[in-house]
């Protein structure tokens, strides 16, 4: 059902492989991790501009020896460069550090805005967050300008609701390529995935492995995902892992995964999803949905995400 060379095709006509190398956190770590990756077989690589491995990829990519038109290369605009002047030369740095020419995907991180700066995530005297009122639309139609000028392949958003999907279907030119967000088996946004289906938006699933990042603290009373019993005995059956069980769950459902990992085993052990679930053992992971969500930093940012789907 997936192997390392699973391909979707986005609206675009490109294809995007099926499973991707993850590059958020240990950005020290990340030149080795992604060289790693790519001796493994991984040809879709996401990084982002407030990961700070954006760097790292490009070193990596150097290193290789891949020609670059062999590689998925995706990275996201950050939140303290929303206002439309900014977009580009946003873009401009990420490719800089990236060594690159263009960018096969570029995402906007999240449809809330930051106050400008070098700050990531700035912060007032008290330790609020600044945020800016600026309209993603209009930081999308800024997106839109890196496509004709070559610097971005594809275009595409990540953390949005399905109403502010709807609006800027509504309002754009261009569609969407993709929406990464997270979904898992216990996070499947069945109806949020229809939707993305009948408007031809390919979406890449983060956290794929649900609470195995140590960084969500929410729904600890729940246990780890890849404890999950139905997962474990899946896995058992077939002899993979539950995370190799979890991640051909994703891509069973038309999905791109972006698994992380600093161990080569794992590095490895992640792209081998080449085994295909039975009806019965993808209706048992279907059933699984919890409706949890384990990243929502509308609290801490001053911004209602995801204020329509499950999970909120």
């Amino acid at each position: 059902m997936a192997t390392q060379h699973t391909k979707f095709k986005l609206n675009t006509g490109a294809e995007i492989p099926a499973v991707g190398f993850g590059t958020w956190q240990d950005a020290d770590a990340q030149e080795v991790a992604v060289l790693e990756a790519l001796k493994a077989g991984y040809r879709h690589i996401d990084t982002a501009r407030v990961y700070g491995t954006e760097p790292a990829v490009g070193r990596a990519i150097k290193k290789s020896g891949i020609p670059r038109n062999e590689l998925f290369v995706v990275t996201k605009l950050w939140n303290n460069s929303h206002h439309p002047d900014e977009v580009e030369a946003a873009l401009d740095a990420s490719l800089k550090d990236l060594d690159t020419d263009y960018v096969d995907l570029y995402l906007m991180h999240w449809p809330g805005a930051f106050a400008a700066g070098s700050a990531l995530i700035p912060k007032d005297e008290s330790g609020k967050v600044k945020t800016r009122d600026i309209d993603y639309v209009d930081t999308y139609k800024a997106m839109e300008k890196t496509l004709k000028h070559g610097k971005a392949r594809a275009i595409g958003i990540s953390n949005f609701s399905k109403a502010e999907v709807e609006r800027l279907l509504k309002e754009s030119t261009v569609v969407p390529a993709a929406h990464q967000m997270e979904i898992h088996p216990w996070l499947q946004q069945k109806s949020f995935d229809e939707f993305h289906k009948k408007h031809g938006i390919h979406i890449t699933q983060y956290s794929p492995f649900g609470n195995q990042n140590e960084i969500y603290t929410s729904g600890k009373h729940l246990g780890k995902l890849l404890d999950d019993p139905t997962i474990v005995q899946i896995g058992k059956k077939l002899n993979k892992s539950p995370a190799q069980v979890a991640l051909a769950w994703g891509v069973a459902q038309g999905h791109s995964v972006i698994p992380k990992s600093k161990t080569p085993e794992r590095i490895r052990a992640n792209l081998d999803v080449d085994f295909k679930l039975s009806p019965e053992d993808l209706a048992a992971l279907n059933g699984l949905d919890k409706k949890v969500r384990f990243n929502d930093p509308s609290s801490g940012w001053s911004y209602n995400y995801y204020a329509d789907l499950d999970g909120k």
